[in-house]
């Protein structure tokens, strides 16, 4: 199988404020969000990373789409690197995430054209791949409704359509079914296999286990920053379902604490 992605030692750290500090009940003035972070993807494969929240998975995704920068390490992204070439790895890859902030003035319509020319989409190429994501998720119907009178579940899709609308062979999904109904929350997963299909490579950060086990070939458990197991369902599980497996490796990573 060929290598598409490959993370080295990645790290980041962040300052606490003190206000944060206090919230947070504690005297570190640091924390590590992503501590020496080493896995790799092979090319049309989903991989899953899942742990709870403030696990680093974010973190993770947001220094693999250029977002952040990391303290130290690198990542290729089909032999880009995220520190040396960014905008290389931003024109190969589709980023979603639950917070995406769409403009409230803007419709669907609207968006996706904005979108397509950032990325260079040539218009008659950005109309056929509206017809086929709008059709795909039912947008036509709220394709001319301003943003601001979406649901949440309408305006996940849109934000996924914009995510997709250059055809990226690599798309990072942060949380991609947090917030939705079962339907839309369906919809969006069928529509995961069916990029699979296409062939193309995922990297989906979850806390949902039904999610991990429905989608991914390999997963990595993220816990306090650190990837603490990666591999296949079967070999992470060992007989178990993934729900009780996870809990098990979290108490053997940070103690009986649930």
């Amino acid at each position: 199988m060929q290598e598409i992605v490959r993370v080295e030692n990645l790290c980041k750290s962040f300052r606490l404020s003190s206000k944060q500090r206090r919230l947070e009940h504690t005297k570190d003035k640091i924390r590590t969000a992503v501590d020496h972070l080493t896995f790799s993807m092979n090319a049309g494969e989903i991989f899953g990373l899942l742990g709870p929240n403030g696990a680093g998975k974010t973190t993770t995704l947001r220094l693999l789409a250029t977002l952040l920068r990391p303290d130290s390490g690198d990542a290729l992204i089909d032999g880009s690197s995220i520190l040396s070439d960014p905008a290389a790895v931003r024109a190969k890859i589709g980023f979603l995430t639950s917070e995406l902030r769409l403009d409230p003035v803007f419709t669907p319509n609207d968006l996706f054209s904005f979108f397509a020319a950032l990325h260079g989409v040539p218009e008659e190429t950005c109309a056929e791949r509206r017809r086929a994501i709008f059709d795909r998720f039912g947008m036509q119907s709220f394709a001319e409704v301003k943003v601001a009178d979406l649901s949440t579940g309408m305006k996940q899709k849109v934000s996924l359509a914009v995510s997709l609308v250059h055809d990226p062979d690599i798309i990072i999904f942060d949380e991609p079914t947090n917030g939705l109904d079962v339907l839309t929350a369906r919809t969006v997963t069928e529509y995961l296999l069916s990029l699979k299909e296409q062939g193309k490579t995922m990297l989906v950060s979850t806390h949902i286990f039904s999610l991990i086990e429905k989608l991914c070939d390999r997963v990595g458990i993220l816990i306090e920053g650190k990837l603490v197991r990666c591999g296949t369902l079967a070999e992470i599980t060992d007989g178990m379902t993934l729900e009780d497996r996870f809990f098990e490796i979290y108490r053997e990573t940070v103690g009986d604490v649930l």
